[in-house]
């Protein structure tokens, strides 16, 4: 009897873990170029998404990969979070502090930081700061704003 609730248990974990990755797919599938186009968009063609006050986001989905360029106020907090996504972070303009893997790394304008996947990290950015994020796969909860860690005062 009690392998029979494992194996129902089990089921039903795979089941609700397929249907959010389904949600995901549709996401991404709605907002993703079509694998067979070439993609061209200039930034000023994106709305920019006003998520706080400090904190300001445009970015382009492809299949497997999304480009972020966040606009961040000296002051601005990215609250710790983590995502299963990798993240390449490059800071074209300003200064970016991370609290990440038990140290702090500032990273400013000319680098870059790779972020695996599902690693806990925060930032702060310590002046005016343009930064391009990478991520692969494209982050289903910033397209369908969900990411309320970002959104509000900060």
């Amino acid at each position: 009897m009690a392998q029979k609730t494992k194996s129902k248990t089990k089921r039903i974990k795979r089941s609700k873990a397929a249907a959010s990755h389904s949600r995901a797919k549709r996401a991404l599938t709605k907002h993703a170029a079509n694998p067979h186009a070439l993609q061209f968009t200039p930034w000023n063609a994106v709305p920019l998404e006003d998520l706080n006050p400090l904190l300001q986001r445009q970015f382009v989905v492809g299949q497997e990969i999304m480009l972020a360029r966040v606009l961040l106020k000296k002051g601005c907090i990215v609250p710790q979070h983590s995502h299963h996504n990798e993240q390449l972070t490059y800071i074209v303009e300003g200064a970016l502090k991370f609290w990440i893997d038990g140290r702090e790394i500032v990273v400013h304008a000319g680098e870059t930081l790779c972020i695996p996947s599902n690693m806990p990290h925060k930032a702060e950015a310590l002046e005016d700061t343009v930064d391009l994020d990478v991520f692969a796969p494209p982050r289903a909860d910033w397209i369908n704003k969900t990411d309320q860690y970002l959104r509000g005062e900060k």
